[in-house]
């Protein structure tokens, strides 16, 4: 969890009084080499064991000692980077990638004599987060600066907001399978204490091979909020899924992009466990885990670890460790037993940050210097959990339809637009949505927008399957076809392979009749009274006909002659 604050001696220096927004610093190169990637050896451990994972109660089931059920304790601290076009205290450009220290100013670069300038944009973006999450918004927030030393934090300090951040005491609601079962879900709550605005550091990147520190510091200065969630959660599980949450709204409300790949959203899981009624007991964090999936790998892992030294009659150091997705375990980094001074001081460059809703809003303010509670809380768009429950309203689908539709990227607007462009009902539509385009997805690893398949061309494909066109089956085949992305309409598909639906009656019997005529073991079995065997009967001509024939007509036509 967040250290808590130290006492500052002295009281504030004159701060410089500026407005937010206005200096706008040059960018400066920074002579140092271009980063090397280096690989460092990590020691071995032992594989995971997955921990008994109950979304009800959370204990873990007793282990070889025979006492009461280990009961898991997991909070967190998220640092998601605000969506900004310069960083939050300089003019500097944020860009993913850039060539290194491209993108510096003098003060990223720490140079005597530079100021902080605030970023409006970075305040507004954590405001209308903490909205968002329910959090009381303090209206007079202060600056602080943290001291520890670093190759990749030039001043020595960090900007953050310790002792009275701009929001706190707000939850967090998410929700998450019972057993992986879709249709069993539960929805929990997380307390979030606090989040704070803060600049972030550089990067440093070690090469053993030549004994030297490469630093790089485009991202020094780039605004982040962090969220301390409080240990609420007992298992990777429920912590993914609160992840996953928070990085929808973020999305949602473009405060943040939150892209984990790009170190947008880095999450610290804090982890500890200890019996019923007994404290808690001695944590470890987990630091910088970049992805959702590796989030629930590395907490599940640090619990069995913790349980199964404390069965062996070990200890828990409180100490950071670090995830190795390769390994799939965590790895000690460092302790934390001498607690580090970071010598917390209110910044004094910084005045406080005061901000205003529309009672409180002075007369005759200049509108670009203040930031306004108020007007961004009218303007917060719909939320994942509005989403939801609209996409449930209006067309009638299973809650957790909604859920895999508002979770998996652009599924939602995929699905608005095919039912804009057919006649198949909702709840047809979300089942092509589910059970093909996603699994299709998932299986080459592409996301919605990568997917061949649009939703134009699914819509006209659901189209002839409504009009009776094309079989169920035959309608699989030309999804199949429409995947390889060779620029070919369902129509031209469907042409082309010769799928259209037999329409001679006709021929459908004749086919039926020798199918009959062949299996009269089934056809005993069904005039003995087990009309399951009619269903296989329906398959068979369906084979014969490669999924030409309308399922509807061929039962008809079967039930007529096997009664004859």
């Amino acid at each position: 969890m967040a250290a808590a604050a130290l006492g500052c001696g002295g009281g504030w220096r004159r701060a410089w009084r500026r407005g937010l927004g206005g200096l706008v610093p040059v960018p400066i190169p920074i002579p140092i080499p271009a980063l090397v990637h280096v690989a460092v050896p990590v020691p071995a451990c032992r594989p995971p064991r997955v921990v008994a994972r109950n979304a009800g109660g959370g204990a873990v089931p007793a282990g070889k000692s025979g006492l009461a059920p280990w009961v898991p304790v997991v909070g967190l601290e998220i640092h998601a980077q605000i969506s900004s076009n310069s960083k939050l205290f300089s003019g500097s450009q944020v860009q993913f990638a850039a060539p290194p220290n491209s993108l510096v100013s003098f003060f990223d670069a720490s140079l005597p004599g530079t100021l902080p300038v605030l970023n409006r944009r970075c305040v507004e973006a954590a405001v209308m987060t903490g909205l968002a999450l329910n959090c009381s918004i303090n209206k007079k927030s202060l600056f602080d600066r943290k001291h520890y030393f670093y190759a990749d934090l030039p001043a020595g300090y960090q900007i953050t907001q310790q002792r009275v951040p701009i929001a706190v005491n707000g939850s967090l609601s998410y929700s998450l399978c019972i057993d992986n079962k879709m249709s069993q879900m539960v929805t929990k709550t997380v307390r979030i204490k606090q989040i704070q605005l803060e600049q972030d550091s550089g990067k440093s990147l070690h090469d053993d091979s030549r004994s030297q520190t490469l630093v790089d510091l485009n991202r020094a200065g780039v605004g982040l909020m962090e969220v301390v969630m409080e240990p609420d959660m007992c298992c990777g599980e429920e912590a993914a899924a609160a992840v996953r949450e928070l990085q929808l709204i973020l999305q949602t409300l473009g405060s943040s992009q939150a892209i984990m790949a790009e170190g947008q959203l880095r999450v610290d899981a804090n982890v500890s466990v200890h019996h019923p009624g007994e404290p808690y007991g001695v944590r470890t964090e987990v630091k910088n885990i970049n992805s959702i999936r590796f989030l629930a790998k590395a907490i599940d892992y640090e619990i069995q670890r913790q349980i199964e030294e404390l069965e062996n009659g070990g200890t828990i150091l409180n100490e950071t460790r670090a995830f190795d997705s390769k390994l799939g375990c965590t790895v000690p980094m460092r302790d934390k037993e001498g607690m580090q001074d970071y010598r917390f001081m209110p910044e004094p460059n910084l005045p406080p940050l005061i901000l205003y809703d529309t009672k409180s809003l002075p007369a005759n303010v200049n509108h670009q210097q203040v930031v306004n509670i108020d007007w961004i809380h009218e303007r917060l768009p719909d939320l994942p959990s509005a989403k939801r429950a609209k996409l449930v309203e209006l067309f009638g689908i299973l809650p957790e339809h909604s859920f895999t539709l508002v979770n998996e990227d652009g599924l939602t607007e995929f699905f608005e637009n095919v039912l804009k462009q057919t006649q198949m009902k909702p709840k047809k539509v979300i089942g092509w949505i589910l059970n093909d385009l996603l699994s299709y997805l998932k299986q080459h690893s592409c996301t919605v927008k990568e997917s061949p398949v649009s939703s134009v061309l699914l819509a006209d494909l659901l189209n002839l399957l409504e009009k009776k066109e094309i079989s169920a089956s035959a309608a699989k085949q030309v999804f199949e076809e429409l995947w390889k992305g060779e620029g070919k309409t369902p129509l031209e598909i469907v042409k082309e392979k010769q799928l259209q639906l037999i329409e001679d009656r006709e021929e459908l019997e004749q086919i039926c009749q020798a199918v009959i005529d062949e299996h009269e073991k089934e056809v005993m079995a069904i005039k003995a009274g087990n009309q399951k065997i009619v269903n296989k009967l329906i398959g068979l001509v369906q084979r014969a006909t490669q999924g030409r024939s309308n399922p509807v007509l061929v039962k008809q036509i079967l039930e007529k002659k096997l009664s004859e």
